[in-house]
């Protein structure tokens, strides 16, 4: 626990459970509540597919100076508890989102849900099925695809989970070469590493083959809920074109470019949230901070 106390703002409470989402499932969830009593709306975070909690740690120490945050750790992560035979797509995630939702009592307009690549599209498919509302979604380079070339749907159907010491580095190579500009961030590079190290081969599997399958076009139409899309045009990997569409394809939407996935993952996003949270909520902490001054100002 003492990790996960230097990831958020110094005197914030911290819980750790196990939470049943499903009869098969348990998920762990860090709750995170902030020694400032305010009116903020809570935040269920998600973040996305195999991600360390280590990589929001710029994030989660903003973000837990004012709000209480519900930090979720999905079913494709090392530490969900499952049993039998469940499925690591999309749509479970998203369920699994509605479940927690549920669990937590979390009232109408009075939570955000955030999320990051397939945390932030889970939450997109979870709309639909929650009981309340949330006030706005602020989602980081949603997912509207899950593109695994040729030669990977092959490697991951016929690979050994057993053997994925020796497809790691294979994974790494792809993603410098192919996937990622290492040059405008090369922490973004080293985070993934560091995910990719840590993944659950057998669970990694499972949700590759469901991913690849996925779209999520059919149901931007239908989602009416206000959303902030934070992309990154130096981030390919999560594809800038397809977060226009999804822009355009959602009735509430407004995308915001901070070029780097470094930016996407630092206080001046939490700085972004909150600017754009307070336009639906008249007792939110309304702050404009010199470092988003100066970052919209260049």
């Amino acid at each position: 626990m003492n990790e996960i106390q230097n990831l958020c703002a110094p005197g914030t409470k911290i819980a750790e459970e196990m939470i049943t989402v499903s009869p098969q499932v348990k998920l762990r969830v860090f709750t995170f509540t902030s020694e400032k009593k305010n009116n903020n709306p809570a935040v269920l975070f998600v973040a996305g597919w195999i991600t360390l909690i280590k990589a929001w740690e710029n994030v989660l120490k903003e973000m837990t100076k004012d709000f209480q945050v519900f930090y979720v750790e999905t079913r494709e992560k090392i530490s969900s508890q499952v049993v039998g035979k469940v499925g690591y797509g999309v749509e479970e995630i998203g369920q699994d989102i509605v479940a927690l939702v549920d669990y937590f009592n979390l009232k109408d307009q009075k939570y955000i849900l955030f999320g990051s690549s397939l945390g932030a599209t889970s939450i997109l498919e979870s709309c639909l099925y929650l009981k309340t509302k949330p006030l706005c979604l602020v989602l980081i380079g949603p997912n509207a695809v899950f593109r695994v070339p040729r030669f990977g749907k092959v490697i991951v159907r016929v690979f050994w989970p057993r053997l994925y010491l020796i497809l790691k580095p294979f994974i790494k190579w792809y993603l410098k070469n192919f996937r990622l500009d290492v040059k405008s961030d090369y922490a973004q590079y080293e985070k993934y590493c560091n995910n990719i190290d840590a993944a659950d081969p057998w669970k990694l599997r499972k949700g590759a083959i469901s991913l690849s399958k996925y779209e999520v076009w059919d149901l931007l139409g239908k989602i009416e809920i206000p959303t902030l899309i934070i992309g990154a045009s130096k981030d390919s990997l999560h594809e800038p074109t397809n977060l226009f569409q999804i822009v355009e394809k959602m009735k509430k939407a407004t995308y915001l470019d901070l070029e780097t996935n470094k930016l996407t993952h630092s206080e001046i996003m939490v700085d972004e949230m909150r600017v754009f949270c307070s336009h639906f909520d008249g007792h939110f902490v309304k702050v404009f901070t010199l470092s988003l001054y100066f970052y919209l100002a260049k």
